[in-house]
């Protein structure tokens, strides 16, 4: 692997540098924080840029990049504004299942938007009663009349307050053993009837909306089925893979941002008659912190790379996703403990990067459930 970024690469990632250091301000970010808003504007100008779903093919309004530059781009965002770079880049969320084996009149209709600015999705795959568990569903879709009857509940769904559409995973066949072999991915539009979102207060990310949905007869259409019937829990399964590597890159930005925040701090703030800087405690929090994230970030572009080249490595996209969340968060602790009493106060945004990385350990799987799948490859090749 070339371990260096191409100067197309460069340029993208300056790019959305600039975009970052530009829009994120400091006061309007915080703003947004505290009143739990969506950053609407940013996220508008960010597609108008294209630098959301830039890994789309041009023909549903992308810019035909890969996995590498996404991650460059969610990294920079996230540097600058760890909650707001969440959600700018979390807009798509759901959205590669229909990329991925929807048809091409689902592309066009549900893809397009979300380049333009003009949509939001979600994918729900979370049940109160399963967690991490999705092997089998409480919440089916029968077929009845040329449309499928929707009924259940999901949670924890990242933007179903806000989206236009949600990807839904369903048990399809209820006789199914083991009940994953019956389960189907469907297209859910927001504003159908039977359709209630619930929003969930959390402890951080509170720039996006993290909601319960409950479906109460939704009808929608047999054409809104992504690909073909019982085949939901695979498709699922490699988008979860695929996107573990945009949360490594989103981690990375985190705990680059705290690092940043903790080190500028460090150089600046006098104790006992000088540069805290100059305490072999403070070196080595900083030495140990800037080698985590150099890790957590090589780790990350290799699984994108792999992506992109060569396709998906389970092993890979686990082991960027749990290592980078955790360095996330054990970064964000240090800055916090860096700047001391200062570090607590959401003023000054380490404290905000801590509770927003720490949504980053439970998404997408724990690190536990990342372990579990690493350990089984490593098992499988022993055998």
């Amino acid at each position: 692997m070339d371990f260096e970024l191409t100067a197309e690469q460069q340029d993208i990632q300056k790019a959305a540098r600039d975009f970052a250091e530009g829009e994120f301000d400091k006061a309007l970010v915080l703003e947004l924080e505290l009143s739990h808003k969506f950053p609407w504007e940013i996220w508008g100008k960010a597609c108008k840029l294209g630098f959301v779903g830039m890994d789309f093919p041009e023909e549903y309004g992308g810019q035909g990049y890969g996995i590498v530059e996404s991650a460059l781009v969610f990294e920079e965002f996230c540097r600058k504004g760890a909650g707001v770079g969440m959600s700018v880049a979390g807009s798509t969320f759901g959205s590669r299942i229909i990329l991925h084996h929807g048809s091409e009149e689902q592309k066009r209709k549900y893809l397009t938007p979300l380049t333009k600015g003009e949509a939001i999705s979600a994918g729900a795959f979370t049940e109160p009663d399963r967690g991490s568990d999705i092997t089998y569903l409480a919440t089916n879709a029968v077929r009845h009349g040329g449309e499928y009857v929707i009924n259940g509940t999901k949670t924890f769904i990242t933007n179903a307050g806000i989206a236009k559409f949600a990807v839904v995973l369903c048990q399809t066949d209820l006789e199914a053993k083991p009940g994953y072999r019956g389960q189907s991915t469907i297209i859910v539009e927001m504003d159908r009837e039977g359709v209630e979102a619930t929003e969930l207060e959390k402890m951080g990310w509170k720039t996006s909306a993290t909601v319960q949905l409950s479906f109460t007869n939704v009808r929608v259409p047999e054409g809104n089925l992504v690909g073909q019937e019982n085949q939901g829990f695979y498709q699922s399964l490699k988008f979860l893979n695929e996107y573990r590597a945009i949360v490594g890159a989103i981690a990375v930005g985190v705990a680059q941002g705290a690092f940043d925040r903790a080190l500028d701090y460090a150089k600046e703030r006098e104790a006992f008659g000088r540069k805290i800087s100059e305490f072999q405690a403070i070196q080595h929090k900083l030495a140990e912190m800037a080698t985590k994230i150099e890790a957590a970030r090589l780790l990350t572009y290799k699984a994108a790379w792999n992506i992109d080249r060569k396709g998906i490595d389970p092993k890979l996209c686990s082991m960027a996703k749990w290592y980078s969340a955790r360095v996330a968060v054990e970064v964000a602790d240090e800055a916090i403990e860096i700047l001391g009493g200062h570090g607590y106060m959401t003023e000054n945004e380490v404290e905000r990067f801590y509770r927003d990385a720490r949504a980053l350990e439970l998404v997408e799987g724990t690190r536990e459930i990342q372990k579990n799948a690493i350990a089984k490859i490593l098992l499988g090749k022993l055998k």
